[in-house]
């Protein structure tokens, strides 16, 4: 941890926000996960280019509200009784919004706008009454184009065929260009709570790779064969999780706190917002191609569940490259050839059988991200997985004398 960033938080706690998450949010979080469950479900039962358009649009809107309400709680800790039933209710629009997601594009449409309404007023809300006197001013600014949003979410809900395509498409837009929009002066980033919940929804999402291999070994004969599948299918979410874990969280937790405060929110919105979209998609695709494959191993895999699975890990990385490029984290360049290297592997299950795509992709994988750590390594960097001799030494000489 950098001086700066312990420094910092006695005097972010005294402006009332937080410096780590609450078990709230935790909870509020697993809701949350609950909308990437029916999304991977959503593609699992449809895979094509048209369901992967729609679940990319679906999960486009969601996320960027899931974001807010981190910037939300960094700034308005839920320490009150009318706090946490806000959030109960910011909760229950997500909940509503979930439940919507498989028929989203057909009769449940409406049901996923009005849960997308109460998510967007409760966090609109929230924001401007609880938050300190800068960020208020900021919501307000904020809250017309969110609510604009929010009303297209709606609308298309109302709407039927084509059109709703086009009114959620513009209310991802008028999301996307928001920052460019409005003055950021006023909204705060505190690194060390804004990275963690951030990350920990990283890791949930990851679960579902984990939940998609159970789910559909159920009531299956375990066959040694179908365990090794599955053994490797655990060791790619592995894979997925020292990715971005082993090095890249911390990092990026580094180079928010280094910048001064007002500097910190359009990179923590590209990085967090726009780029770990990318990420989780990723992982979306990732779980549901390992839903598709991972009972008919032994067999050739379709051509929906060959890309969903080297193209779900392919745009993962790609999604990190561009969480590196806006952080300055070096050489995004490794992740987007490891992407392209991923996608590669894509005709092997296709040709072969699924389980061996899923092994070549998940050497493939490896490798490139084992390189970047070698380079790491000899560069001199260090994370909480890979300390130094001196740190290593000093640590259980302190366990020791304890």
């Amino acid at each position: 941890m950098t001086s700066e960033m312990s420094g910092s938080a006695p005097e972010l706690e005294a402006e009332g926000g937080q410096v780590r998450a609450s078990t709230l949010e935790l909870f509020f979080d697993l809701v949350f996960v609950f909308t990437i469950t029916q999304l991977t479900h959503a593609f699992t039962h449809h895979p094509g280019w048209g369901e992967l358009g729609h679940v990319a649009l679906m999960f486009a809107l969601i996320w960027w509200m899931y974001s807010g309400y981190v910037f939300l709680t960094n700034e308005v800790a839920p320490n009150n009784s009318a706090r946490r039933t806000f959030l109960l209710f910011g909760m229950f629009g997500f909940f509503v919004i979930a439940i919507a997601i498989p028929s989203a594009f057909g009769g449940s449409g409406l049901a996923f706008g009005l849960g997308y309404l109460v998510v967007n007023i409760v966090h609109s809300v929230m924001f401007a009454t609880s938050g300190g006197a800068g960020a208020s001013k900021a919501m307000w600014r904020l809250a017309p184009l969110n609510t604009t949003s929010a009303l297209l979410v709606l609308a298309g809900g109302l709407t039927h065929g084509g059109w709703r395509a086009v009114l959620w498409t513009v209310a991802v837009v008028v999301q996307v260009v928001s920052p460019y929009l409005i003055r950021a002066e006023g909204f705060a980033v505190r690194p060390s709570h804004f990275c963690e919940r951030h990350g920990l929804v990283v890791i949930i999402a990851l679960g579902e790779s984990v939940v998609a291999i159970g789910a559909n070994l159920t009531g299956m004969d375990l066959t040694v064969g179908l365990v090794a599948t599955a053994g490797l299918g655990l060791t790619l979410g592995y894979v997925l999780w020292w990715a971005f874990f082993g090095f890249d969280d911390e990092r990026g937790e580094q180079a928010l706190a280094a910048l001064p405060g007002p500097a910190r929110i359009r990179p923590a919105v590209f990085a967090y917002g726009y780029a770990l979209f990318v990420l989780v998609l990723g992982i979306i695709l990732t779980a549901a191609g390992i839903s598709m494959t991972i009972a008919h191993g032994n067999e050739p895999a379709s051509t929906a569940a060959a890309l969903a699975l080297s193209g779900g890990v392919a745009v993962f990385f790609v999604g990190q490259a561009l969480f590196r490029l806006v952080l300055g984290i070096p050489r995004a360049w490794l992740r987007l050839v490891g992407a392209v290297a991923v996608l590669a592997t894509a005709p092997m299950g296709v040709a072969w059988v699924a389980w061996g795509q899923l092994l070549l992709m998940m050497l493939v994988a490896y490798g490139f991200v084992i390189a970047d750590d070698l380079l790491r390594v000899r560069a001199g960097e260090r994370s909480a997985y890979i300390l130094s001799p001196m740190v290593m030494g000093h640590r259980v000489f302190r366990d020791g004398d304890s």
